[in-house]
């Protein structure tokens, strides 16, 4: 009998000399306090021990040698790994005793090894560590080939981002070993090894690949940027006393910039700064992005609504008859509110799928009330209405707005047939990530690892506008789902599970096919045009793609056409002309401002040389002190900089005035090696400003908000200066040099 989180059942192990191999377990309860609860569903929880049941039976050093065999070998041998068997297997019954939970029981396993095989202990560790990075890529490269195969884009949320953890670690592990150009030939190895039983990996080969590729150049880049913010933030912390990088920061690190923890501690240690990695701190990196959200549908939904119509008959949907159909006669079932009714029929659409749900209006009489909103809860579909129905009044007329109710339906199957040319023009691994319908325009968000370029987007479109003119049928038909999944596999799925054992299947055909509620056209050709109005990255590994068809979208071409017309008479030229033109104004001003940025140098450099003259000699170091109002064009951090690099003698302290003071600080190294530490000058100065700042001995920024303490505070800086110094400054030198 098993139990564990908050289920339970009986269990059927597969046990070998004590050692458990395999463990199903039957859950059937629910775990309530001291009581078992029958599940309503009852499900099998397998750990079927695949890998140990071929470790077993062969006989193999390991579960990895059983399951890679010479893929494993190959790895091992690009890493220089040189163990014999007996080795190995000692290591792996060591391993099994004192497990490998914890780096102490890492230890532990390591050194009775070590012992029985008569070997140093230290190096015998960095084999071990060379020999577990060979496992780890091992392993590491048959998933990124599934998940990538699968379609999954490397990116910052839920199945994406472990997508992108796993493959960073494997580069990471792969430069440790010495073989970071090695991971395409061994992703090769396991498509070749798996495709056999997995078909679509050699279909998706060239995915897996580029995919690779592209999230590897992504993950160097970023460590290149990374290591500067590391180096920023190690500073910081030191100048506050901190000496350790909190776990938080670390995962933070590892998370935005891709900074594994041992990177971390390279550049840390610079400064003085440690870092402690957490056992389980992946485990931590993976929970930022894996917590469950809640749906949005699941937040708004209302029980007391569900209590309202679990006693009505469903309604039967006239917009799945005919989606044409805009007029129809219902009876009133229910008003379930006093704006709000049920009827037993209806061709109002309830929102659903990213498509917004009908408007129109109900007649009687001579009376007309708007239907403002339609909403589906179960098989009911609720009517609400911009004001209250007579209660005497039992049948009605209604009619659906046709122009929204045929623009949604436009780009509804617009966006079917959109997404089958982002698949033919980015490449199969792009799925649906998000849609949303609406009446003058759409989107369209799709998984790629990469920003749609702008012939990529023109690809698309022309691809969209050909099916349009190919008049393709769409067709509509209600599948078991084992046939349709058999038939067209999960892409079915572009919306996301839907529930049931028949599912309505939307076909373009020869083009696309989805499991889909909504309406749709019964011909591409309805569509008229489509425009792609804007595409661009959303996050890390989603585009948005916004569009429009029919009516909107030749709204948007007149719309660009007209802007165009005007462009073209301001600027005194023809559209097809209108480039050069605007090329031209654009070279100007790259040169007006090539021509400010050397006025801004020069003015910059004037500064810095009336600075440098009013320096004050206290013995072989050179004091400026400097109040200035900010000036455009002139920043105080690169004026200290530059009085610093211009004389190594010199300590340059910088009161700039502004809507607060910002106080800057930057010593030469033989200014540092006589005793000035510009962190302590601006701490001190700081202070008085009714602020704070800090830094290290060569360079330090801070401020307040005082503005009437610039002068208190310059002072302040000469006395730090002259104690750090053990000088005085002449009283005409510091009032010459304050107003600098």
């Amino acid at each position: 009998f098993w139990s564990g989180g908050g289920n339970a059942g009986p269990d059927l192990e597969g046990i070998v000399s004590g050692l458990e191999i395999s463990t199903l377990v039957f859950m059937q309860y629910k775990v309530q306090g001291e009581e078992l609860m029958a599940l309503p569903i009852r499900t099998v929880d397998t750990g079927y021990g695949m890998e140990r049941w071929a470790w077993l039976s062969q006989g193999s050093p390991s579960g990895f040698h059983a399951v890679y065999g010479p893929l494993l070998a190959q790895v091992m041998e690009l890493a220089k790994v040189d163990l014999d068997e007996n080795t190995l297997s000692s290591l792996t019954r060591a391993a099994g005793i004192y497990g490998a939970g914890s780096r102490a029981a890492r230890e532990a396993y390591i050194e009775a090894t070590a012992l029985e095989t008569g070997r140093n202990k230290d190096a015998f560790r960095s084999i071990v560590q060379t020999l577990e990075g060979a496992f780890a890529i091992t392993d590491h490269t048959k998933a990124i080939s599934f998940l990538l195969a699968e379609g999954v884009v490397p990116s910052n949320v839920g199945e994406g981002y472990l997508t992108r953890l796993i493959i960073r670690r494997a580069a990471r592990l792969a430069r440790q070993l010495g073989i970071p150009h090695e991971l395409p030939g061994i992703i090769e190895g396991q498509i070749k090894m798996w495709s056999g039983e997995f078909h679509l990996l050699r279909e998706m080969r060239r995915e897996i690949l580029d995919g690779l590729q592209i999230e590897v150049e992504k993950y160097e880049e970023t460590i290149s940027k990374g290591s500067e913010v590391v180096l920023r933030l190690s500073k910081e912390l030191s100048s506050q006393g901190i000496r350790k990088i909190p776990t938080d920061q670390l995962v933070l690190l590892y998370d935005s910039q891709g900074l594994a923890p041992e990177i971390v501690q390279e550049s840390a240690e610079k400064v003085g700064v440690e870092v402690e990695v957490p056992e389980n701190f992946l485990t931590l990196v993976a929970e930022r992005h894996s917590k469950p959200t809640t749906s949005l549908e699941a937040s708004s939904s209302e029980p007391e609504w569900e209590a309202k119509v679990k006693h009505l008959p469903g309604t039967r949907a006239l917009y799945y008859d005919d989606a044409y159909q805009t007029g129809f006669q219902a009876k009133i079932l229910a008003r379930v509110a006093e704006n709000a009714v049920v009827l037993d029929q209806t061709c109002f659409y309830p929102e659903g799928g990213g498509q917004p749900g009908d408007h129109g209006e109900l007649r009687f009489g001579d009376r007309k009330l708007k239907v403002t909103n339609v909403q589906k809860i179960g098989n009911t579909i609720v009517h609400f209405l911009d004001q209250p129905i007579d209660q005497e009044i039992d049948l009605v007329e209604g009619e659906v707005d046709w122009q929204r109710r045929v623009n949604l339906m436009r780009h509804h199957t617009g966006t079917h047939a959109l997404i089958g040319a982002a698949r033919r023009v980015l490449g199969e691994h792009v799925w649906q990530a998000g849609a949303q319908k609406e009446v003058e325009s759409s989107r369209l968000d799709i998984t790629h690892y990469r920003e749609i370029t702008p012939k990529e987007r023109e690809r698309i479109e022309r691809l969209v506008n050909q099916v349009i003119l190919r008049d393709l049928p769409v067709q509509v038909a209600r599948m078991a789902r084992e046939k349709a999944e058999a038939k067209y596999g999960y892409r079915l799925y572009q919306g996301g599970a839907v529930p049931g054992s028949k599912i309505r299947v939307v076909r373009i055909q020869g083009w696309d096919a989805e499991a889909c509620g909504g309406t749709h056209c019964k011909r591409t050709g309805e569509l008229r045009v489509f425009k792609i109005e804007k595409a661009g990255k959303l996050q890390d590994g989603v585009e948005r793609i916004i569009f429009s068809a029919g009516e909107p979208a030749l709204k948007r071409i007149n719309q660009q056409s007209e802007a165009l017309a005007k462009a073209s008479e301001l600027l005194k030229t023809t559209p097809e002309k209108l480039p050069e033109s605007i090329k031209t104004i654009v070279a100007e001003r790259d040169s007006l401002e090539r021509e400010l940025e050397r006025v801004h140098a020069k003015t910059t450099e004037s500064h810095v040389k009336q600075l440098a003259k009013k320096a004050i000699a206290l013995g072989t170091v050179r004091l400026v002190l400097s109040k200035t109002a900010k000036r455009k064009g002139i920043d105080a951090v690169e004026v200290a900089n530059r009085l610093k690099e211009s004389d190594p003698n010199i300590i340059a302290v910088i009161f700039e005035v502004s809507e607060r003071v910002q106080v800057v600080a930057a010593a030469g190294d033989q200014a540092v090696k006589a005793g000035v530490n510009a962190g302590q000058i601006v701490s001190e100065a700081s202070k008085l400003l009714g602020g704070g700042g800090g830094g290290r001995p060569f360079f330090a920024t801070g401020g307040g908000s005082s503005k009437d303490k610039v002068d208190e505070a310059i002072k302040a800086a000469e006395q730090v200066v002259t104690k750090q110094l053990n000088t005085v400054i002449p009283a005409e030198g510091i009032s010459n040099a304050s107003q600098a």
